[in-house]
């Protein structure tokens, strides 16, 4: 069996966002089948009535296809042993999301929750959209608290960084002034998800801190990534999630690697972040002193590295945190990955708890 294969095998999986979290899925149920990255046309289809032995459940080309707020896509790719499900949403908490929750709380519980929602909702609904975001983060995440068991892991995916200018369908002409504007509000954003995720015990994949280096693979629209880069959010959610449940899973790189043909050097994840040297000693951290991986957490009681802290939000040098100080590629480098790692998870296959220390 393949190792991601084993690794997920009888979870349910679901997956609830934007387009990008569409790719997740994609990326998902392609790896699960075979070694191979996806191609410009999958990336860039939505609303097909299947993909890779998939099903398209609701919306889609079942029914109206816009750019609307009011566009609905729920997929599911189900084997014997798998069942991964995509919900494609345009704000983190509204009706259409309720009734998604009311299934979960009637119905079969997920083992894996990866959820992002922040592009559509800093832009589609209000122009002061800071308020009503971090409200519905809360209602959100509270309802999700109340519904999901202990055992259930929750990732909070944050947005990826945006392009200085955005083409395509998602800037419809009623909010192109917004444009250039956004790529600062989602880092504010990201700071109210963050935030809240870790209040209510949830994890946190920093993406954004991920892919800052890495902007040679954003699509020319300037929201959507190729297919090494979906690669990559894959390998670090599987990494995240084998840690969560205490199960060594080989480096996605080394799977099957002598059936696959290598990508080449400069393809590139060679970037500051992986060149430059370790300056903390792992990817984790978490809230309280306590041991992870071995190592005494550097951070503790809710504090949070500078650039995640309030007060930087609110000025215009957002930008030298990402170039440098000199515009170069020498910037600050804080162990932001896997933001807030919920330590007291039970392990799946076990049902033991994994780490005894607690919040």
């Amino acid at each position: 069996m393949r190792p991601v294969a084993q690794l997920l095998h009888n979870k349910f999986v679901v997956v609830l966002g934007d387009s990008i979290q569409r790719s997740v899925y994609k990326d998902l149920v392609i790896i699960l089948q075979r070694d191979a990255y996806l191609s410009l046309s999958q990336l860039k289809t939505k609303g097909e009535f299947s993909f890779e032995q998939d099903c398209l459940v609701e919306g889609g080309r079942l029914g109206q296809m816009n750019n609307g707020t009011a566009y609905r896509e729920v997929r599911q790719y189900r084997t014997d042993h798998h069942l991964i499900r995509f919900y494609f949403v345009t704000q983190v908490f509204s009706r259409y999301v309720e009734s998604i929750l009311a299934d979960f709380e009637q119905g079969i519980k997920p083992d894996l929750v990866i959820m992002n929602s922040c592009v559509w909702d800093i832009s589609r609904y209000s122009h002061h959209w800071a308020l009503e975001y971090k409200e519905n983060l809360n209602k959100f995440f509270m309802k999700l608290k109340t519904i999901l068991p202990e055992e259930s892991l929750v990732v909070w995916n944050m947005t990826m960084p945006l392009g200085k200018k955005i083409l395509g369908g998602f800037l419809v002409p009623e909010i192109e002034h917004m444009g250039p504007s956004l790529r600062f509000d989602v880092i504010e954003a990201n700071y109210f998800g963050a935030t809240l995720a870790n209040k209510f015990g949830f994890d946190v994949l920093d993406l954004h801190f991920q892919f800052r280096f890495s902007l040679q693979h954003r699509m020319k629209d300037g929201v959507h990534w190729n297919a090494v880069a979906h690669r990559k959010i894959t390998c670090l959610l599987l990494e995240h999630v084998s840690q969560a449940w205490g199960v060594e899973l080989p480096k996605l790189d080394q799977i099957n690697a002598e059936n696959r043909r290598p990508l080449p050097e400069n393809h590139s994840w060679q970037t500051a972040t992986s060149s430059a040297p370790a300056r903390y000693p792992g990817p984790v951290w978490t809230q309280g002193q306590r041991m992870v991986n071995g190592f005494r957490s550097q951070y503790c009681h809710g504090d949070l590295p500078p650039h995640m802290t309030a007060g930087y939000h609110q000025n215009f040098e957002r930008e030298t945190f990402y170039r440098g100080a000199n515009n170069s590629a020498a910037a600050p480098y804080w162990p932001v990955n896997n933001l807030v790692t919920k330590q007291n998870h039970r392990n799946p296959y076990t049902r033991e708890r994994l780490h005894p220390y607690r919040y």
